[in-house]
């Protein structure tokens, strides 16, 4: 039998969010309330919690004339050189607005873009300056989902380089999730869907012996507890990941019961999970996940959507206590597809300062959601926009961005 662990167990007691707008009750985002408050670690003083109701952002533009761009961020080498994504297969460079001439990545040979899939995630990790390894995500000509490391010379990378970390076959072209992050213990951390189609008739977000609908945490060589040389080996499991002694586990889950986690992000401050699950027909998801965790958490899908019970008219059964529930949620049709942001941590606008980000891709619309030092929850909806939200993003020095899958890029500031 399988033994669930969950770190934080919310109750499903739900309470309207702050109204903007104009808003009608019931419209936004709701606040799921925890039956003890998780505080962050270590949690702001209760007098830093920023003022959503004061905060005003705006979006400056930075860079546009791309095909398709899934995701912008920095390498933490202090360059200054943002990369964007394109779901076709090219990352390409940008300084001080300008998108350089030549790719720094070229794989769209090798990159399947049907539906969900493409180009899908980036990940530099410490030390990438000096090193000059990186890790990239994506479908690959058979629809798999593939991890792979590869080797930069000055602004460009050595496509023969490619060694092939991880590759997990998808049964369907959609909820590839995809995104990779390197967390503050310097572990690869990777977000993998339910494989697919609708209603996840697979049954893959409740089963521990497959890799889909998992977010998974693998060891490759760049953290100090590595046990993984990158120039030699693929990957390892770190000997904490929750399932190492569960033989009816994969030991590289770290945590499971999503539907599709396309983006999520730690904090760079606390270190924090915060990961937003895309919902089905009625609930959009944001999962907090503090630094304290030891992962295990079960966050439900597919037999809860959000905190409803799926399909909608099943039974529940189940002890809720053996699931992890959204801090944040929200109904169709306000948005119909949840796009994962960012705690800013930057310095230019300090009424930003501690504020997570997110937005939906179909609706436009972009909240922010705070977390007092009590452990509860704040949210508000803080822009209106025509932009296909797609991702946000994050440079060095922690100023965030928005992505629209239209083709363009712009900073988030507040004013």
């Amino acid at each position: 039998m399988v033994v669930r662990r969950t770190i934080m167990v919310f109750i499903v007691t739900l309470v309207a969010a702050a109204l903007v707008s104009g808003c009608e009750r019931g419209t936004d985002p709701v606040i799921v309330e925890p039956p003890e408050p998780v505080p962050s670690e270590p949690a702001p003083a209760p007098d830093d919690t920023p003022d959503l109701a004061a905060l005003e952002i705006a979006f400056t533009p930075v860079a546009d004339g791309f095909s398709q761009p899934l995701l912008v961020l920095g390498a933490g080498d202090g360059s200054g050189r943002l990369f964007v994504a394109e779901k076709g297969g090219l990352l390409k460079v940008v300084r001080n607005g300008e998108v350089d001439s030549e790719p720094f990545l070229d794989l769209t040979g090798a990159v399947s873009t049907e539906s969900e899939r493409g180009l899908l995630g980036i990940a530099f990790p410490e030390g990438f300056g000096e090193h000059g390894r990186f890790y990239v995500s994506y479908t690959d000509a058979n629809g798999a989902s593939v991890i792979s490391r590869f080797l930069a010379e000055g602004d460009s990378a050595v496509r023969a380089s490619e060694t092939i970390l991880l590759r997990v076959p998808q049964p369907y072209a959609n909820h590839n999730g995809g995104n990779i992050v390197f967390g503050p213990d310097g572990y690869l951390y990777t977000s993998l869907g339910d494989g697919g189609s609708g209603g996840d008739p697979m049954g893959n977000g409740q089963d521990l012996s497959t890799l889909l609908g998992a977010m998974l945490r693998i060891d490759v060589g760049e953290s100090p507890e590595s046990i993984v040389e990158p120039d030699r080996d693929a990957y390892a499991i770190p000997p904490d990941n929750p399932f190492v002694d569960d033989e009816d586990a994969l030991s590289e889950i770290w945590s499971y019961g999503l539907r599709n986690p396309w983006r999520f992000s730690f904090d760079r401050e606390t270190g924090d999970l915060w990961i937003a699950d895309v919902g089905q027909n009625e609930v959009e998801e944001v999962n907090f996940q503090p630094a304290s965790s030891t992962g295990g958490e079960n966050w439900g899908w597919n037999l809860f959507e959000g905190t409803a019970p799926y399909p909608p008219n099943r039974t529940v059964t189940e002890d809720q206590d053996d699931f992890a529930w959204p801090i944040v949620e929200y109904r169709h049709p306000i948005g119909r597809s949840v796009t994962g942001g960012f705690v800013y941590r930057g310095s230019a606008f300090p009424d930003m300062q501690g504020v997570y980000l997110y937005g939906d891709y179909v609706t436009g619309r972009i909240w922010g959601l705070v977390r007092p030092a009590d452990g509860s929850a704040e949210n508000r909806e803080l822009a209106e926009t025509d932009m296909r939200v797609v991702s946000f993003g994050e440079d060095d020095e922690g100023e965030l961005y928005v992505v629209d899958f239209g083709g363009a890029f712009y900073r988030v500031e507040a004013r």
